[in-house]
């Protein structure tokens, strides 16, 4: 079975007599965001208090412990933007292969993925363990619906995240990857996905992949409309094409009464126009309520999303590592501050209050990727905490050493070995 399913307690921490199944635990002499060292009491899988490292109190006394030595303590991690059931990872190297461009590696992975097991029980439940490795205790996962596969790919994510019996929160969106109005019988899987429990569904390049923006985005966008679900578009169309394609998209979160429910994934036409009208369109997408993703590419000249100007105008932003050692890229650790690293670096953030602000975008701001409207290490927030041997934030983001301890609702998923 998985480390998350039967946890142990690595060398170097002290930890008393019981079990932290039960969602109950206590952390001592942990610094929540590097500051003074605190105690950390967890129940029911929700923190119940937050006081100066001390003696134990009378009421925690019967509660698991664990002794954080003076680490640094932040929320669990949030991948915004994640394909888990799309990875080779726990089988032999895949050399890659096929065409470039988004089409053909679409083909490719056609091609190739019932060869290999994709998607399957055992390659979701690998991806997860390593992500909850590096401290993910949240995920958005989009997760492939073709004619091929119908709804398999989400039964076995769906059974896959089941193993940690709620102490790692998993949301899906029922993603269209080979298109939407090219294949038809698409929207009625996507229907069906949501029927099934999907939370969203998504899009895929209206322009590029289907040749029809306003067919594909006004289908998504009913469909959504009608099961009050989600909607979560990849777009990686750039500059005056891929901004025609959001402002689409702002017309229909209008019109269809989707306010507060529509992301825009990977969005890199957002930095490629100026700042006027970069501007006008980031305001309007506050308004709506709508949010972004991204995977911080980086790739030559790629140009990272505005952090401080999304801030501004009101639009969430979350972080996300995208597929992981799959037919696409062979790239990819399932580590989110990897991602978060890449955005501040590739972006120029060097300042405290920015390097620590990359860090709440990777934990407790990027919360409403998973419907969360607080994430925190606060009384009342869910019992998610990782700890790792770093002074502070910005030193956890730019060193990244390894996590030493990921707790998920009050439960122990992951503890490192040795030291």
């Amino acid at each position: 079975m998985s480390s998350a399913e039967t946890p142990s307690h690595a060398a170097g921490f002290s930890a008393a007599s019981g079990s932290a199944q039960s969602g109950s635990l206590l952390l001592r002499n942990v610094r929540p965001w590097g500051g003074a060292a605190q105690d950390i009491l967890i129940e029911d899988g929700r923190i119940a208090s937050l006081t100066p490292a001390g003696p134990v109190p009378a009421s925690a006394e019967a509660v698991p412990e664990i002794d954080g030595r003076g680490l640094l303590a932040i929320p669990g991690l949030v991948n915004a933007h994640a394909h888990v059931d799309k990875s080779w990872w726990g089988l032999p190297w895949q050399s890659y292969g096929g065409e470039p461009g988004t089409d053909g590696r679409i083909r490719h992975e056609r091609a190739e993925r019932d060869g290999l097991g994709i998607p399957s029980v055992g390659i979701t439940r690998t991806v997860l363990e390593r992500m909850v490795a590096q401290g993910t205790t949240a995920i958005r996962s989009h997760v492939d619906v073709d004619l091929g596969l119908g709804l398999r790919g989400i039964e076995a994510v769906r059974q896959a995240a089941a193993e940690y019996a709620g102490a790692l929160e998993l949301q899906i969106v029922a993603f269209p990857q080979d298109g939407v109005l090219r294949r038809p019988g698409v929207m009625s899987l996507l229907k069906d996905a949501l029927q099934a429990g999907a939370e969203s569904i998504g899009g895929l390049d209206p322009a590029t992949i289907d040749r029809d923006p306003v067919g594909q985005i006004d289908g998504i966008m009913e469909i959504a409309r009608e099961a009050e679900a989600g909607v979560d578009i990849h777009l990686h169309d750039p500059a005056e094409l891929g901004v025609f394609q959001i402002e689409l998209v702002c017309e229909r979160v209008e019109r269809f009464g989707l306010q507060g429910k529509v992301n825009i994934a990977h969005g890199f036409a957002v930095a490629q126009v100026d700042a006027g009208r970069r501007g006008e369109l980031l305001s309007r997408m506050g308004e709506l309520g709508m949010s972004m993703t991204t995977v911080a590419p980086p790739r030559m000249g790629a140009q990272q999303l505005p952090m401080r100007e999304l801030e501004k105008a009101g639009v969430r932003l979350g972080l996300g590592t995208d597929g992981i050692r799959d037919l696409w890229s062979p790239y990819g650790t399932g580590d989110i501050m990897g991602i978060a690293w890449q955005f501040s670096r590739a972006g120029g953030w060097v300042r405290d209050e920015d390097l620590t602000q990359v860090v709440r975008l990777a934990s407790s701001d990027g919360a409403w990727a998973v419907g969360r409207d607080d994430h925190d290490l606060v009384v009342g927030g869910r019992g998610d905490v990782v700890l790792a041997d770093a002074e502070n934030p910005m030193d956890l983001l730019v060193r990244g050493p390894a996590r030493e301890l990921v707790v998920g609702a009050g439960r122990i998923l992951h503890q490192r070995e040795g030291q």
